[in-house]
């Protein structure tokens, strides 16, 4: 069973459901340990009384894993394929004990014993199909863990000498029926995987989507919110400042009413671009609409470092963009406002630094202004 690249909110996200089991995992131990139990205790057969013991222990240490992942949130995405592979040593012993079981309760002759523990193959089958198939590979073989010698030991048994008539044929019935039910399961599993893969896949790019601009690739204002919201929380931390500049295109109008809209997205996206490669790993750069853009600056010790990105922002932005077999001449002005000094929510900082910028075009193009306590009351002053 090939499993197909996952994103890694999608993967993250089907790791997460695994480690959701505890109430099947809980109950399918409890009723494997406790029809061993009694078996064990009417025949005082040792090995199923070490049967019981397994089941109760592995079922202990596996929710003692399912408990340590949840404490261990949110898992780095590295650890993740280490937390699977343990929940699937889990999985997989589950598979073997089961499987043992059944072999082992087959050298007795009692039919009703047969029945209980074959179904519990069957109810074991059916829950992984249902809760795990999002993980084929684990989903697969600890079902033929346990169904693989439960097939082989009713074939077997049906092949040992035995007066009743229909002996023999009813034991092999049954393992064609488990051998079947298996098949089954396995193209369930495949059609399982693949519609959950579809659908969380189709619901990761959706809210990608939504984060981003369409038209340029960037961060829109509702991932802008998100970055500055965790930016700004590791810039407290780490005693660091946040510079929001707030960017405005001077003379795109012109380009838009002379050469159309399609130039002008062609404009808008080298802009973006040239943006993108101006900035750090860590910052972003979002569009708000039009001609607006942000850079949100992390890790900014002194306010001189937002101004030297600011020049160099205003530097680039300068340099003519080809658009439709035209060369375009535009410039750049850029207010900027800092965390803390001017505020610590995100739409304190974009009014702030929109008062800067509305400063920066009464002075001329291709010019930077920082927030000042003025634009902080002005805008106050706008909101009452």
């Amino acid at each position: 069973m090939r499993e197909v690249p996952l994103p890694v909110p999608v993967r993250r996200e089907f790791i997460d459901a695994l480690f959701d089991m505890r109430l099947p995992i809980l109950g399918m131990g409890i009723v494997t340990a406790a029809i061993a139990g009694l078996i064990a205790n009417e025949w005082h057969d040792p090995v199923i009384a070490f049967l019981a013991l397994a089941a109760t222990l592995l079922t202990v240490v596996r929710l003692l894993v399912l408990s340590a992942y949840h404490r261990a949130r949110p898992v780095p995405d590295a650890e993740l394929g280490r937390w699977e592979s343990r929940y699937a040593i889990g999985s997989y012993a589950s598979g073997i004990l089961l499987g043992l079981f059944n072999v082992y309760v087959l050298n007795y002759h009692f039919p009703l014993l047969h029945l209980i523990t074959v179904s519990q193959v069957f109810g074991f089958g059916a829950g992984i199909v249902s809760r795990i198939s999002i993980r084929p590979v684990i989903c697969v073989i600890s079902l033929l863990l346990a169904t693989v010698p439960t097939v082989v030991a009713l074939a077997v048994h049906a092949l040992e000498p035995n007066p009743i008539e229909l002996h023999a044929p009813l034991f092999a019935a049954e393992a064609f029926l488990v051998a079947m039910i298996t098949m089954l399961s396995l193209q369930s599993v495949r059609h399982l995987y693949r519609s959950a893969v579809q659908h969380l896949t189709a619901e990761h790019d959706m809210a990608l989507l939504a984060k981003f601009d369409a038209l340029t690739g960037l961060a829109n204002r509702l991932l802008l919110r998100e970055r500055f919201q965790e930016s700004s929380l590791i810039a407290e931390a780490e005693g660091e400042q946040l510079a929001l500049h707030f960017i405005d295109l001077d003379g795109f109008k012109a380009v838009n009413d002379g050469l159309g809209h399609l130039a002008g997205d062609s404009v808008l996206q080298q802009v973006s671009r040239r943006l993108e490669g101006l900035v750090r790993g860590e910052d972003t750069v979002a569009r708000l609409g039009g001609d607006e853009f942000i850079v949100l600056q992390t890790h900014v010790r002194d306010r001189s470092e937002a101004e030297m990105l600011a020049r160099r922002m205003i530097r680039q932005l300068s340099v003519p963009y080809e658009a439709d077999g035209n060369w375009v001449g535009i410039s750049a002005s850029v207010g900027i406002a800092v965390m803390p000094e001017f505020g610590r929510e995100l739409e304190t900082l974009l009014s702030c630094a929109d008062a800067a910028l509305y400063r920066c075009k009464g002075g001329g193009k291709g010019k930077l202004h920082f927030c000042t306590p003025d634009d902080l009351i002005s805008d106050k002053r706008a909101v009452a």
